[in-house]
């Protein structure tokens, strides 16, 4: 089977027009290392008609990968990942600032990325993408790191710090077995990430070595824009009234050429095409968007049926854009994305990659707009 592996690419997949789950049943049929041991669990899609699909999957075409991912087996679940916070232990220094501790390993785990499909993914505490921390302006952060893997892995945070805590080789970076504490202040506030910085980049990246992290404004400290800072400051009431939902758009090389067979939001290719997210269409929307897609120079994110505010970065408290449906985002780069279904009738409305291959390959959810969350 070896020569019909690397003759498959992902874009020879879609010359056929059955593009996602054509690849998902090819891909899991060559075996690739990636998978032995595990069985086909995959249907192809185009033997499944629009009319046999639920109506919001069949409004793509039923181009979409058929069967269900193991959830417990990964140990994560794409939809508890979108509001599944990670706020550490917080306790009081000797000056009055607040420390607030993570704790996070490394590991190796072999997940399962689309339906009968495994990936030998090295993970932050056992996930694809890692804890999506959360920390306030001005406190001071203690990320204690230790490495239960097979390779020397370390944490890059986006951010402001000093040269000894960056989590490149000679600060940082260690080997199998040891234990590093990253510690700084965290500013400036925004939606940044970390990931690993280990060589060579692009495999640590790749290999699912990444992760949100969000430093929310403190009110105090913004003054002119109070109300906004207030809204999102996690666990206050006005922040309360938002729904947030964390995003990281990422995608895996399942035959290691070099180009991606799958992309997803949150690892598992179209997991939220399956199962929309639930919204209320009364209360606004905030994303926390990042793309860590490897392999490609860019990734996208349309909004079906509605326009969006965008925060570059998520360092300033007025948008950078208004009013638009669709960003692009390089590697790391990553915004606050803010809108309501206020006006809307209730729905289901459609979210995906503005690259038709990427969508088809995975990367296309749902929202489902209702009026009011049971």
């Amino acid at each position: 089977m070896r020569w019909a592996q690397a003759a498959l690419s992902r874009r020879s997949l879609l010359l056929g027009g059955g593009a996602a789950t054509i690849g998902a049943t090819t891909i899991c049929s060559s075996k690739t290392v990636a998978q032995e041991g595990h069985g086909n669990h995959v249907i192809a899609a185009e033997a499944q008609s629009a009319a046999a699909a639920p109506t919001h999957q069949s409004a793509h075409g039923a181009m979409i990968t058929v069967g269900t991912v193991d959830n417990e087996r990964n140990g994560f679940d794409p939809t508890r990942l979108l509001t599944d916070w990670h706020t550490g232990t917080l306790t009081d220094l000797p000056d009055g600032r607040k420390l607030r501790t993570f704790e996070i390993t490394a590991e190796d785990k072999e997940i399962e990325i689309a339906p009968g499909v495994m990936f030998p993914a090295w993970t932050y505490n056992g996930r694809v993408p890692g804890p999506a921390l959360r920390a306030t302006e001005g406190e001071r952060l203690r990320i204690v790191f230790r490495n239960y893997g097979s390779h020397p892995h370390s944490m890059h945070f986006h951010g402001i710090h000093s040269a000894r805590m960056d989590g490149v080789p000679g600060a940082g970076v260690i080997a199998p077995g040891d234990e590093f504490v990253y510690e700084f202040d965290a500013k400036p506030f925004g939606c940044h990430l970390y990931h690993c910085h280990s060589l060579p980049l692009a495999r640590h990246l790749h290999k699912g070595m990444y992760g949100l992290f969000v430093i929310d404004p403190d009110p105090e400290r913004h003054p002119d824009h109070v109300n906004v800072a207030k809204s999102r400051l996690y666990g206050s009431p006005e922040n309360a009234e938002w729904q947030e939902i964390a995003m990281i758009m990422n995608a895996f090389d399942t035959n290691f050429d070099g180009e991606n067979e799958f992309y997803a939001c949150n690892t598992i290719a179209h997991c939220y095409a399956k199962e929309p997210i639930r919204i209320e269409k009364g209360r606004p929307v905030r994303i926390y968007l990042v793309n860590v897609t490897e392999f490609d120079p860019i990734n996208s994110f349309h909004l079906h049926g509605n326009f969006f505010d965008y925060f570059d970065q998520g360092t300033t408290l007025t948008p950078t854009l208004r009013m638009v449906d669709l960003i692009m985002q390089c590697q790391a780069q990553r915004g606050i994305l803010e809108f309501t279904y206020r006006n809307h009738e209730a729905g289901h409305y459609m979210f995906h990659a503005h690259q038709s291959e990427f969508t088809e390959l995975g990367w296309m959810g749902m929202f489902d707009v209702v009026e009011t969350l049971s």
